[in-house]
């Protein structure tokens, strides 16, 4: 019979494949050749190979026909070499290769446990292998010394499931040290994405100096303002101030100080301990302050967080005022739909500072309702709400918005027919709005943008007049100066910078839309045009991100816009982007980076459904000499086989200040009465237990869920129950003792109290 052209992986359930049926046309005579018949037919036995390693795994747990004894520590483990040989490169060698091993029928091995030596032969015999988190680093050292990939890949998946901000570190060093790139590469990617939480860990302050400038010096690390990384040094200094103060200087010169405020540096020069101790360190800040203050452009260049960033659109004009938001992913090119903004508006402005989302002012111009805006709400991209802040000092429609060392700043804008040269900014801190002095000139949908701590506010109409006028705001003596004027009179237009240079693109100029683009050089203080817009176009908005412009929506004299341009600087062209969902005209935009945390209780927690047959139970053995009664094989219907294990809890998120939860105090719980507050209260949960994770308070997961989820008529959610005690036993396993304690206490002094359950 003809060996089985397909391999047995590709065979059907039945036990054989018919692959030519049987010829009746050309009987054989005694001239043909058996070989060259054609009324063969070929089989694939799908069980048989599970059969033979089943029957291999039998003789060996009885010491039949094995040829070697492999010797570990004093225990020893019979086995065939042809199987050895077979599933490890590293034996094969040993076995073949001619060295005096071969022809020993009992070989020492070093530098393996015994325990992960048992296991690999298992696997070997199997194909199974028990991953835990205890056995986990002494099989993938074992996988790798021996050269077993398929265990050194289960060792990977297992340790790439275990990853949070507890280990994340350890977990790359590990691999590291291993040779597996891919999961050292996934451990990197979740430290830069989770920055954040994994410097509040024990494994950051035990980096090595050389570790934590290789770490802070990467471009991808996840942080809202450099003050996090700033701090983060800091607190690593202060763990062992004896030994670590000789460092601070090198290791202050890869924090990207030029991207920090220059309050918080002086508040730095003042206050700081560390600082006073290394004088070089505060003569550093000193220089970087004075950089800063002349607004000399940064040598270094600003961070590039390792996560998802989005161009968001609020708000805008199609017959009335709108409340959509959309944002349009540049990785994916599409758009998506997010919540409403609470009201409809047109004319409004845009950031996203330290985290959120926020929508400035506008016009309220819907059916029955026409009104000029002080208000001014954010949005949590973790929790996906909208929340009020303090309103501004005025209303301002076709308002200009920008951020400059970390505050909000509304310019000019109008309320009725009264047009505002007047100018404040918001400290999202204090939740304040504060006047500075006013521009020269009133402007109505002016153009603002930062470069250098300079804001600039450009073009506009003052009621009577569009202007070319440019006015730059220092903040060090809360001045207004006029620079170089534009080529062309214009608002209405899209504002943005890359680098040095300013952008200005359509407008409207008093007859017509404008397709013109100008470009303003900072450091020469010139204007010159580049590449006009493919569609001439006002009331659009602009945003720069990875070096290119985007050019989204407008009003073209006739239409509503949804197309979308897109500027490349270096080849000086637009090209088409992905249009917006509808058209539309008057709204603001801003980059955002997406959150790295999750925001609900089943995307922090995985939990799988545990075995209660006891079915893996064999796998505690480890086979051997010594426990050769072992017989169980996993390809056995009634042994289901596989890894232990059954969940995993990932500490991802953000600090508890990004978190909206309404389910703070006993009262909600004892008012848990009615349907519709049944389900409010499961959401909120839901939030409170993730908080509880972030802070890791046992007692507040404890209070929170006995509380709510055990009682009778709660039955409905006993999954939660069930998924609630596996996360505490987990919680407490990972965080027992005194490393528990001193997170827990640490971290329930320095986070708000809002949501401490207890």
């Amino acid at each position: 019979m003809s060996n089985c052209s397909n391999s047995m992986s590709n065979c059907p359930n039945p036990d054989f494949i018919f692959r030519k049926p049987y010829s009746y046309s050309s009987p054989v005579t005694e001239t043909e050749d058996v070989d060259d018949r054609d009324d063969d037919m070929t089989f694939c036995m799908s069980n048989y190979a599970k059969e033979v390693l089943k029957m291999m795994f039998m003789m060996r747990s009885h010491n039949m026909l094995t040829d070697v004894v492999l010797e570990v520590k004093q225990e020893l483990f019979p086995a065939h070499k042809v199987v050895l040989s077979a599933a490890s490169p590293y034996f094969k060698a040993m076995f073949t290769g001619g060295l005096k091993e071969s022809e020993m029928s009992r070989v020492q091995l070093q530098g393996v446990c015994p325990t992960a030596m048992g296991r690999l032969i298992y696997f070997m015999y199997t194909g199974h292998i028990r991953v835990t988190e205890v056995t986990v680093c002494q099989l993938l050292p074992a996988a790798t010394m021996f050269q077993v990939p398929n265990v050194i890949n289960a060792c990977c998946a297992f340790l790439e499931r275990q990853l949070d901000p507890t280990n994340a570190i350890g977990i790359a060093s590990f691999a590291e040290q291993h040779g597996c790139s891919d999961l050292q590469k996934k451990a990197n990617y979740f430290i830069e994405r989770h920055f954040t939480q994994v410097c509040q860990e024990e494994e950051f302050l035990q980096l090595s100096a050389y570790q934590l400038i290789a770490l802070i010096r990467r471009d991808e690390l996840n942080v809202q303002e450099e003050r996090e990384v700033y701090n983060a040094v800091l607190k690593w200094v202060k763990y062992d101030e004896e030994n670590r103060y000789p460092k601070m200087e090198h290791i202050l010169y890869a924090v990207r100080c030029q991207f920090l405020t220059p309050n918080f540096l002086k508040e730095q020069m003042r206050n700081c301990d560390v600082l006073r101790k290394v004088p070089a360190c505060r003569e550093y800040l000193a220089k970087i302050f004075k950089d800063l203050t002349l607004h000399k452009r940064p040598v270094v260049k600003e961070r590039t967080p390792n996560t998802t960033r989005m161009i968001f659109v609020a708000g805008g004009f199609f017959r009335q005022s709108l409340d959509i938001l959309e944002a349009y992913n540049v990785d994916d090119k599409t758009w998506t739909t997010l919540p409403n903004l609470r009201i409809p508006r047109s004319g409004l402005g845009a950031a996203f500072l330290k985290g959120t989302f926020y929508a400035v002012g506008g016009r309220n111009n819907s059916i029955g309702s026409s009104y000029d805006s002080d208000w001014v709400d954010r949005y949590n991209t973790s929790t996906e709400q909208w929340r009020p802040c303090a309103p501004m000092t005025v209303p301002r429609h076709r308002v200009g918005v920008a951020v400059m060392d970390e505050l909000m700043y509304a310019v000019g804008g109008s309320a009725g027919s009264e047009y505002h040269s007047s100018v404040e900014y918001y400290d999202p801190d204090q939740d304040r709005w504060t006047l500075v002095q006013p521009m020269h000139e009133k402007r109505l949908g002016v153009g603002v943008v930062v470069v250098n701590r300079l804001l600039y506010a450009i073009g506009g109409f003052n009621g009577t007049d569009r202007l070319t006028t440019v006015e730059c705001y220092h903040p060090e003596n809360n001045e207004w100066t006029l620079v170089q004027p534009m080529q062309y009179e214009r608002s209405g237009a899209g504002v943005a910078a890359i680098n040095q240079y300013i952008y200005v693109v359509g407008g409207f100029d008093g007859i017509r839309q404008l397709a013109t683009v100008e470009r303003y050089d900072t450091e020469n203080q010139v204007w010159e045009l580049v590449a006009p817009v493919r569609i001439a176009r006002s009331a659009l908005s602009l945003t720069s991100l990875d070096g290119k412009l985007y050019a989204i929506g407008g009003f073209d004299g006739t239409n509503f816009l949804s197309i979308v341009e897109v500027y490349d600087p270096k080849t000086n062209t637009w090209e088409q982007g992905t249009p917006l969902n509808s058209g539309r005209s008057g709204h603001a935009s801003a980059v955002i980076y997406q959150p790295s945390c999750a925001t609900n209780f089943m995307d922090c927690i995985d939990i799988g459904t545990p075995k209660r047959d006891g079915s893996d139970s064999s796998h505690d053995q480890t086979p051997g000499s010594n426990n050769s009664s072992q017989t169980g094989h996993p390809f056995d219907s009634s042994n289901n086989g596989g890894s232990c294990f059954h969940f995993h809890t990932s500490f991802v998120g953000s600090n508890c200040r990004n978190c909206d939860c309404d389910f703070n105090s006993k009262e909600d719980i004892k008012n848990y009465n009615s349907n519709e507050y049944k389900s409010r209260l499961l959401t909120s949960f839901k939030k409170s237990l993730f908080v509880c994770l972030l802070k890791k308070q046992l007692n507040s997961i404890a209070s929170l869920g006995f509380s709510v989820i055990i009682s009778e008529e709660n039955y409905k959610y006993s999954e939660y129950y069930y998924r609630f005690l596996i996360l505490l036993r987990y919680l407490k396993k990972r965080f027992s003792g005194h490393v528990f304690y001193r997170y827990f206490h640490e971290l329930r002094e320095r986070h708000c109290k809002k949501h401490i359950l207890i």
